[in-house]
Protein backbone atom coordinates (compact mmCIF):
# COMPACT_ATOMS: atom_id res chain seq x y z
CA UNK A 1 0.00 0.00 0.00
CA UNK A 2 1.65 3.61 -1.31
CA UNK A 3 0.08 6.03 0.95
CA UNK A 4 2.30 8.54 0.07
CA UNK A 5 0.97 8.82 -3.23
CA UNK A 6 -2.71 10.01 -1.75
CA UNK A 7 -1.02 12.64 1.05
CA UNK A 8 -1.34 15.84 -1.02
CA UNK A 9 -5.20 14.93 -1.18
CA UNK A 10 -5.92 13.68 2.53
CA UNK A 11 -7.73 10.76 1.25
CA UNK A 12 -6.07 7.59 3.46
CA UNK A 13 -9.37 7.88 5.47
CA UNK A 14 -10.17 5.55 2.34
CA UNK A 15 -7.55 3.33 2.16
CA UNK A 16 -9.33 -0.14 3.54
CA UNK A 17 -13.15 1.03 3.20
CA UNK A 18 -15.38 -0.98 0.84
CA UNK A 19 -15.97 0.62 -2.98
CA UNK A 20 -19.45 1.47 -2.20
CA UNK A 21 -18.82 3.39 0.32
CA UNK A 22 -17.19 5.93 -1.01
CA UNK A 23 -18.19 9.58 -1.72
CA UNK A 24 -19.45 9.82 -5.78
CA UNK A 25 -19.01 10.50 -8.23
CA UNK A 26 -15.69 9.18 -8.43
CA UNK A 27 -13.14 6.90 -10.48
CA UNK A 28 -12.17 3.20 -9.29
CA UNK A 29 -10.10 1.07 -10.72
CA UNK A 30 -9.60 -2.44 -10.29
CA UNK A 31 -5.79 -3.29 -9.31
CA UNK A 32 -6.21 -6.67 -10.56
CA UNK A 33 -7.61 -6.22 -14.27
CA UNK A 34 -4.79 -3.37 -14.28
CA UNK A 35 -2.13 -5.12 -13.87
CA UNK A 36 -3.29 -7.97 -16.01
CA UNK A 37 -3.69 -5.44 -18.89
CA UNK A 38 -0.06 -4.42 -18.34
CA UNK A 39 0.75 -8.13 -18.54
CA UNK A 40 -1.08 -8.87 -21.42
CA UNK A 41 0.32 -5.95 -23.86
CA UNK A 42 3.73 -6.98 -22.69
CA UNK A 43 2.94 -10.90 -24.05
CA UNK A 44 1.21 -9.94 -26.91
CA UNK A 45 4.24 -8.06 -27.97
CA UNK A 46 7.27 -9.07 -26.81
CA UNK A 47 7.33 -12.41 -29.05
CA UNK A 48 7.70 -9.73 -32.51
CA UNK A 49 10.63 -8.29 -30.86
CA UNK A 50 8.50 -5.00 -30.54
CA UNK A 51 8.54 -2.27 -27.23
CA UNK A 52 5.87 -0.57 -25.91
CA UNK A 53 6.03 3.23 -25.09
CA UNK A 54 2.46 3.47 -23.31
CA UNK A 55 0.83 7.28 -23.68
CA UNK A 56 0.54 8.99 -19.93
CA UNK A 57 -2.10 10.61 -21.56
CA UNK A 58 -4.31 8.44 -21.05
CA UNK A 59 -4.33 7.74 -17.27
CA UNK A 60 -2.13 10.83 -16.53
CA UNK A 61 -0.60 9.23 -13.34
CA UNK A 62 2.43 8.88 -12.53
CA UNK A 63 2.14 5.85 -10.34
CA UNK A 64 0.40 3.83 -13.62
CA UNK A 65 3.27 4.80 -15.33
CA UNK A 66 5.74 3.36 -12.91
CA UNK A 67 3.99 0.24 -13.55
CA UNK A 68 3.97 0.32 -17.28
CA UNK A 69 8.19 0.49 -17.08
CA UNK A 70 7.90 -2.22 -14.37
CA UNK A 71 6.04 -4.18 -16.54
CA UNK A 72 8.67 -4.07 -19.30
CA UNK A 73 7.92 -0.79 -21.58
CA UNK A 74 10.91 1.17 -22.42
CA UNK A 75 9.51 4.38 -22.28
CA UNK A 76 6.77 6.78 -21.83
CA UNK A 77 4.79 8.84 -24.45
CA UNK A 78 3.49 12.23 -23.45
CA UNK A 79 1.01 14.67 -25.63
CA UNK A 80 2.33 17.83 -24.00
CA UNK A 81 5.39 19.14 -22.38
CA UNK A 82 4.41 19.95 -19.48
CA UNK A 83 3.22 16.30 -18.97
CA UNK A 84 6.87 15.29 -19.55
CA UNK A 85 8.02 17.95 -16.89
CA UNK A 86 5.90 16.53 -14.34
CA UNK A 87 7.12 12.39 -15.14
CA UNK A 88 10.92 13.80 -15.39
CA UNK A 89 10.38 15.65 -12.15
CA UNK A 90 9.64 12.49 -10.23
CA UNK A 91 12.15 10.47 -12.11
CA UNK A 92 10.82 8.76 -14.81
CA UNK A 93 12.86 8.44 -18.01
CA UNK A 94 12.71 7.69 -22.22
CA UNK A 95 9.88 10.43 -22.10
CA UNK A 96 8.31 11.08 -25.76
CA UNK A 97 6.84 14.07 -26.24
CA UNK A 98 4.29 13.34 -29.46
CA UNK A 99 3.35 16.44 -30.30
CA UNK A 100 5.44 19.52 -32.21
CA UNK A 101 7.05 21.62 -29.44
CA UNK A 102 7.02 25.50 -31.51
CA UNK A 103 6.69 28.49 -29.41
CA UNK A 104 9.94 29.70 -28.00
CA UNK A 105 9.08 29.61 -24.56
CA UNK A 106 7.66 26.03 -24.54
CA UNK A 107 11.18 25.36 -26.42
CA UNK A 108 13.31 26.86 -23.80
CA UNK A 109 11.01 24.62 -21.06
CA UNK A 110 11.91 21.58 -23.08
CA UNK A 111 15.59 22.44 -22.76
CA UNK A 112 15.49 22.72 -19.44
CA UNK A 113 13.53 19.01 -19.33
CA UNK A 114 16.59 17.72 -21.65
CA UNK A 115 19.06 19.36 -19.24
CA UNK A 116 17.71 17.49 -16.46
CA UNK A 117 17.00 13.86 -18.34
CA UNK A 118 19.26 14.04 -21.72
CA UNK A 119 17.17 10.66 -23.02
CA UNK A 120 13.79 13.13 -23.57
CA UNK A 121 12.75 12.60 -27.27
CA UNK A 122 10.13 15.58 -29.48
CA UNK A 123 9.12 14.89 -32.80
CA UNK A 124 9.73 17.53 -34.78
CA UNK A 125 7.58 17.56 -38.44
CA UNK A 126 8.51 21.31 -40.19
CA UNK A 127 12.00 22.80 -41.33
CA UNK A 128 11.20 26.17 -39.06
CA UNK A 129 10.80 23.58 -36.16
CA UNK A 130 13.93 21.82 -36.73
CA UNK A 131 15.88 24.91 -37.11
CA UNK A 132 14.52 26.90 -33.85
CA UNK A 133 15.24 23.88 -32.09
CA UNK A 134 18.92 23.33 -33.57
CA UNK A 135 19.25 27.29 -32.30
CA UNK A 136 17.54 27.02 -28.97
CA UNK A 137 19.82 24.01 -28.19
CA UNK A 138 22.81 25.17 -29.39
CA UNK A 139 22.81 27.99 -27.56
CA UNK A 140 22.65 25.45 -23.87
CA UNK A 141 24.89 23.61 -25.48
CA UNK A 142 22.65 20.29 -25.42
CA UNK A 143 21.85 17.71 -28.30
CA UNK A 144 18.04 16.90 -28.48
CA UNK A 145 17.26 13.52 -29.40
CA UNK A 146 14.17 14.02 -31.87
CA UNK A 147 11.57 11.85 -34.06
CA UNK A 148 10.63 12.83 -37.31
CA UNK A 149 6.75 12.82 -37.34
CA UNK A 150 5.17 11.45 -40.28
CA UNK A 151 1.56 12.09 -41.59
CA UNK A 152 0.10 8.60 -42.19
CA UNK A 153 -3.08 9.73 -42.54
CA UNK A 154 -4.72 11.42 -39.50
CA UNK A 155 -3.66 14.42 -40.99
CA UNK A 156 -2.92 15.88 -37.75
CA UNK A 157 0.38 16.49 -37.06
CA UNK A 158 3.32 15.46 -39.59
CA UNK A 159 5.07 16.03 -42.67
CA UNK A 160 4.19 13.47 -45.56
CA UNK A 161 6.11 10.44 -46.41
CA UNK A 162 7.05 12.30 -49.61
CA UNK A 163 9.17 14.80 -47.66
CA UNK A 164 10.95 12.08 -45.01
CA UNK A 165 13.98 12.18 -46.91
CA UNK A 166 14.37 15.67 -47.35
CA UNK A 167 13.31 16.38 -43.52
CA UNK A 168 15.98 13.69 -42.31
CA UNK A 169 18.59 14.77 -44.01
CA UNK A 170 18.29 18.62 -42.85
CA UNK A 171 17.98 17.07 -39.14
CA UNK A 172 21.16 14.79 -40.05
CA UNK A 173 22.89 18.49 -40.69
CA UNK A 174 22.28 19.79 -37.82
CA UNK A 175 24.76 19.82 -34.59
CA UNK A 176 22.46 20.10 -31.61
CA UNK A 177 20.01 17.18 -32.78
CA UNK A 178 20.08 13.94 -33.21
CA UNK A 179 17.69 11.72 -35.63
CA UNK A 180 16.55 9.09 -33.93
CA UNK A 181 14.04 7.67 -36.14
CA UNK A 182 10.76 8.55 -36.99
CA UNK A 183 7.06 8.57 -35.43
CA UNK A 184 3.67 6.91 -37.69
CA UNK A 185 0.67 7.43 -35.95
CA UNK A 186 -2.61 6.21 -37.86
CA UNK A 187 -4.67 7.34 -35.48
CA UNK A 188 -7.55 7.76 -37.63
CA UNK A 189 -8.01 3.67 -37.79
CA UNK A 190 -7.78 2.64 -34.51
CA UNK A 191 -11.51 2.73 -33.59
CA UNK A 192 -12.56 1.01 -37.31
CA UNK A 193 -15.08 -1.54 -36.02
CA UNK A 194 -14.28 -4.53 -38.26
CA UNK A 195 -10.43 -5.99 -37.22
CA UNK A 196 -10.21 -6.97 -40.86
CA UNK A 197 -10.67 -3.57 -42.30
CA UNK A 198 -8.71 -2.10 -39.78
CA UNK A 199 -5.54 -4.10 -40.24
CA UNK A 200 -5.92 -3.62 -43.64
CA UNK A 201 -5.84 0.05 -43.20
CA UNK A 202 -3.14 0.33 -40.85
CA UNK A 203 -1.06 -1.79 -42.89
CA UNK A 204 -1.73 0.12 -46.05
CA UNK A 205 -1.57 3.84 -43.71
CA UNK A 206 2.16 2.47 -42.42
CA UNK A 207 3.53 1.86 -45.97
CA UNK A 208 4.27 4.97 -47.29
CA UNK A 209 6.39 5.84 -44.85
CA UNK A 210 8.37 2.59 -44.51
CA UNK A 211 9.24 3.06 -48.28
CA UNK A 212 10.98 6.16 -47.44
CA UNK A 213 12.32 4.59 -44.01
CA UNK A 214 14.12 2.40 -46.49
CA UNK A 215 15.48 5.51 -48.62
CA UNK A 216 17.08 7.48 -45.69
CA UNK A 217 18.49 4.51 -44.16
CA UNK A 218 19.70 4.16 -47.61
CA UNK A 219 21.22 7.39 -47.58
CA UNK A 220 23.73 6.40 -44.54
CA UNK A 221 21.21 8.48 -41.77
CA UNK A 222 20.44 6.41 -38.95
CA UNK A 223 16.76 5.77 -38.22
CA UNK A 224 16.56 3.34 -35.48
CA UNK A 225 13.29 3.90 -33.65
CA UNK A 226 9.91 3.33 -35.39
CA UNK A 227 7.12 4.33 -33.28
CA UNK A 228 3.32 4.32 -33.80
CA UNK A 229 0.28 2.23 -33.24
CA UNK A 230 -2.54 2.18 -30.61
CA UNK A 231 -4.09 0.19 -28.57
CA UNK A 232 -6.65 -0.38 -31.59
CA UNK A 233 -3.67 -1.88 -33.96
CA UNK A 234 -1.70 -3.86 -31.16
CA UNK A 235 -1.88 -7.19 -32.77
CA UNK A 236 -1.72 -5.89 -36.33
CA UNK A 237 1.70 -3.51 -36.50
CA UNK A 238 3.21 -6.12 -34.69
CA UNK A 239 3.31 -7.78 -38.23
CA UNK A 240 5.30 -4.54 -39.85
CA UNK A 241 9.07 -5.66 -39.93
CA UNK A 242 10.30 -1.77 -39.21
CA UNK A 243 8.15 -0.70 -36.54
CA UNK A 244 9.86 -1.15 -33.18
CA UNK A 245 7.18 0.28 -30.47
CA UNK A 246 4.08 0.66 -29.97
CA UNK A 247 2.68 3.70 -28.59
CA UNK A 248 -0.43 2.32 -26.49
CA UNK A 249 -2.64 3.72 -24.07
CA UNK A 250 -6.25 3.42 -23.71
CA UNK A 251 -5.50 -0.81 -23.02
CA UNK A 252 -4.65 0.29 -19.64
CA UNK A 253 -8.41 0.98 -18.65
CA UNK A 254 -9.88 -0.04 -21.49
CA UNK A 255 -13.44 2.55 -22.13
CA UNK A 256 -17.15 1.75 -23.98
CA UNK A 257 -15.78 3.00 -27.50
CA UNK A 258 -12.90 0.50 -27.38
CA UNK A 259 -15.11 -2.54 -25.90
CA UNK A 260 -17.51 -1.84 -29.09
CA UNK A 261 -14.10 -2.31 -31.98
CA UNK A 262 -14.39 -5.53 -33.17
CA UNK A 263 -11.05 -7.97 -32.17
CA UNK A 264 -9.57 -10.97 -33.80
CA UNK A 265 -11.69 -13.53 -32.08
CA UNK A 266 -14.96 -11.36 -31.94
CA UNK A 267 -16.59 -9.26 -34.20
CA UNK A 268 -18.58 -7.38 -31.88
CA UNK A 269 -16.47 -7.20 -28.85
CA UNK A 270 -12.63 -6.08 -28.05
CA UNK A 271 -12.08 -8.83 -26.00
CA UNK A 272 -7.87 -8.63 -25.12
CA UNK A 273 -8.19 -6.18 -21.88
CA UNK A 274 -11.08 -5.94 -19.74
CA UNK A 275 -12.08 -2.50 -18.40
CA UNK A 276 -10.26 -1.50 -15.42
CA UNK A 277 -11.66 2.10 -15.05
CA UNK A 278 -15.22 2.33 -13.91
CA UNK A 279 -17.14 5.65 -12.78
CA UNK A 280 -18.71 5.23 -8.97
CA UNK A 281 -22.23 7.13 -9.35
CA UNK A 282 -25.34 7.18 -6.80
CA UNK A 283 -29.21 7.33 -7.41
CA UNK A 284 -30.10 10.36 -6.20
CA UNK A 285 -33.63 10.74 -7.27
CA UNK A 286 -36.59 7.92 -8.26
CA UNK A 287 -39.75 9.67 -8.70
CA UNK A 288 -39.85 9.20 -12.34
CA UNK A 289 -41.80 6.01 -14.18
CA UNK A 290 -39.35 4.32 -16.76
CA UNK A 291 -35.98 6.00 -14.63
CA UNK A 292 -34.00 7.38 -12.19
CA UNK A 293 -31.58 9.84 -11.79
CA UNK A 294 -27.63 9.18 -10.97
CA UNK A 295 -24.86 12.47 -9.97
CA UNK A 296 -22.88 11.52 -12.86
CA UNK A 297 -23.28 13.82 -15.77
CA UNK A 298 -21.18 16.40 -18.09
CA UNK A 299 -18.85 17.24 -15.52
CA UNK A 300 -17.92 13.67 -14.47
CA UNK A 301 -17.89 11.89 -18.10
CA UNK A 302 -16.61 12.82 -21.20
CA UNK A 303 -19.80 12.66 -23.69
CA UNK A 304 -17.65 12.14 -26.97
CA UNK A 305 -17.27 8.37 -27.75
CA UNK A 306 -19.77 5.42 -27.35
CA UNK A 307 -22.31 5.77 -24.42
CA UNK A 308 -21.10 4.73 -20.91
CA UNK A 309 -21.98 0.96 -20.25
CA UNK A 310 -23.69 0.29 -17.02
CA UNK A 311 -22.60 -2.61 -14.76
CA UNK A 312 -26.04 -3.69 -14.00
CA UNK A 313 -27.07 -5.38 -10.90
CA UNK A 314 -28.36 -8.69 -10.76
CA UNK A 315 -31.08 -9.03 -12.86
CA UNK A 316 -31.76 -5.40 -13.98
CA UNK A 317 -31.10 -3.53 -17.44
CA UNK A 318 -29.98 0.03 -17.26
CA UNK A 319 -28.81 2.52 -19.81
CA UNK A 320 -27.49 5.35 -18.92
CA UNK A 321 -28.23 9.33 -20.91
CA UNK A 322 -26.64 12.80 -20.36
CA UNK A 323 -28.81 14.49 -18.25
CA UNK A 324 -27.29 17.67 -17.91
CA UNK A 325 -23.81 19.46 -16.41
CA UNK A 326 -24.58 17.20 -12.90
CA UNK A 327 -26.70 14.14 -13.59
CA UNK A 328 -27.32 11.51 -15.70
CA UNK A 329 -30.41 9.12 -16.67
CA UNK A 330 -30.18 5.60 -16.01
CA UNK A 331 -33.54 3.70 -18.12
CA UNK A 332 -35.09 0.81 -17.40
CA UNK A 333 -37.95 -1.51 -19.43
CA UNK A 334 -41.04 -0.60 -18.47
CA UNK A 335 -42.79 -2.89 -15.94
CA UNK A 336 -39.50 -3.46 -14.48
CA UNK A 337 -38.09 -2.78 -10.81
CA UNK A 338 -35.09 0.36 -11.18
CA UNK A 339 -32.44 0.62 -8.82
CA UNK A 340 -33.98 2.14 -5.36
CA UNK A 341 -32.76 5.37 -3.86
CA UNK A 342 -28.85 5.24 -2.50
CA UNK A 343 -28.09 2.56 -4.76
CA UNK A 344 -24.19 2.73 -6.22
CA UNK A 345 -24.36 1.89 -9.90
CA UNK A 346 -20.45 1.26 -11.69
CA UNK A 347 -20.04 3.19 -15.42
CA UNK A 348 -17.39 2.01 -17.72
CA UNK A 349 -16.78 5.53 -19.04
CA UNK A 350 -17.65 6.66 -22.57
CA UNK A 351 -13.85 7.94 -23.49
CA UNK A 352 -11.31 6.95 -20.19
CA UNK A 353 -8.41 9.87 -21.55
CA UNK A 354 -10.57 13.20 -20.76
CA UNK A 355 -13.01 11.40 -19.02
CA UNK A 356 -9.70 10.92 -16.21
CA UNK A 357 -8.79 14.57 -16.57
CA UNK A 358 -11.75 15.42 -15.11
CA UNK A 359 -10.92 14.25 -11.55
CA UNK A 360 -8.12 14.52 -8.73
CA UNK A 361 -7.54 10.68 -7.83
CA UNK A 362 -7.93 7.30 -8.78
CA UNK A 363 -9.01 4.93 -6.18
CA UNK A 364 -7.79 1.15 -6.06
CA UNK A 365 -9.72 -1.35 -4.99
CA UNK A 366 -8.75 -5.14 -4.99
CA UNK A 367 -11.63 -7.64 -3.90
CA UNK A 368 -14.40 -4.58 -3.57
CA UNK A 369 -11.97 -2.93 -1.12
CA UNK A 370 -9.97 0.21 -1.01
CA UNK A 371 -6.42 -0.56 -1.18
CA UNK A 372 -4.77 2.57 -2.49
CA UNK A 373 -5.33 5.95 -3.50
CA UNK A 374 -3.23 7.67 -7.02
CA UNK A 375 -3.44 11.30 -7.53
CA UNK A 376 -3.85 11.57 -11.21
CA UNK A 377 -0.85 14.22 -10.78
CA UNK A 378 -0.64 14.87 -14.62
CA UNK A 379 -4.26 16.10 -14.69
CA UNK A 380 -4.35 19.27 -16.56
CA UNK A 381 -1.16 19.69 -17.75
CA UNK A 382 -2.08 20.17 -21.50
CA UNK A 383 0.58 22.82 -22.42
Amino acid sequence: MNTQSCASWDLSKWIGCQKLELDTPCLVVDLDGLEGNLRRMEKSVRPFGKGLRPHVKTHKCSMIARKQVAAGAVGLCVAKLSEAEALVDRGLRGVLVTGPVVTPQIINRLLDVAGKDPSLMVVVDHIQNVQALQKAALSKGLIIPVLLDVDIGLHRTGASPARMLELANRIADQSALCLKGIQAYAGHVQHMKSHAFRKQASLESFQPAVDMLHQIRGAGIPCEIVSGGGTGTFDIDTAIPEVTELQVGSYVFMDAEYLEVGSADHAERFTEFLPALTLLTTVVSVNQKDFVTVDAGLKALYKDGASPIVRCPSGQRLRYDWFGDEYGKLSFDPGSAGPSLGSRIELIVSHCDPTVNLFDSLFVTQNDRVVDVWPIDLRGKCQ
